[in-house]
């Protein structure tokens, strides 16, 4: 998002109004900076303020980041309407939206990514596992490698890294062969579980 002006510049037609310290985005939203720790009562005061003034100024949603040093200001803030976006491992982001209708927020990052990697040697076998852990633990059942892409990773560089992590050994990618999709499979988020991909391995070939 696109910083356009601060949130006390375009308050100059009321003198000595105290307000949370904000960016304004392209899209009528606040983004509200807090980095010190705040009193709750203090912090309640503010928001108040600055929810008015945003009201009257025609801003729309409010993305609160609160840090884990700032927890205490999670349930003031929920008091005030703000309700939970998602959360991180180091912080949680609450929203807000001034306009009386129905809020325009993009949701939170939805999709879970996996990948199965179906792997041939030079003779045409077939690369399987057995699982360590998980549902399999302990079954019996063979399997092709897979396992989940990681933050920022390409699918074909997590296929290839599944197999090394699984099975010891390095492969080279070369095709999705398939694609698969499932709808809240695991109760967090959808799963667009496999692309599945074929590999030439330097030892023997893999099928992804």
């Amino acid at each position: 998002m696109n910083m356009e002006h601060s949130s006390k510049d375009l308050v100059n037609e009321v003198d000595h109004v105290e307000m949370l310290d904000a960016s304004f985005d392209a899209y009528g939203g606040v983004i509200i900076n807090i980095k010190n720790d705040m009193d709750e009562y203090v912090f309640t005061a503010l928001l108040q303020t600055s929810l008015s003034q945003w009201k009257q100024q025609g801003k729309k949603g409010v993305w609160l980041k609160l840090s884990l040093e700032l927890v205490n200001l999670v349930k003031p803030a929920v008091k005030e309407g703000f309700w939970y976006h998602h959360a991180e491992p180091t912080y949680v982001m609450l929203v807000y939206w001034i306009p009386e209708t129905n809020h325009t927020l993009p949701p939170n990052a939805s999709h879970r990514v996996g990948v199965a990697s179906f792997v041939l040697n030079n003779k045409g076998e077939i690369l399987v596992v057995q699982e360590k852990s998980g549902v399999f633990k302990g079954s019996g059942v063979w399997k092709l490698p897979t396992g989940t892409v990681e933050e920022g990773e390409d699918i074909s560089v997590a296929a290839i890294r599944e197999v090394k992590e699984e099975a010891g050994i390095d492969t080279e990618f070369v095709e999705v062969l398939a694609f698969r999709f499932t709808t809240r499979n695991n109760g967090f988020s959808d799963d667009t579980f496999r692309g599945d991909f074929r590999n030439v391995a330097a030892k023997g070939s893999i099928r992804v």
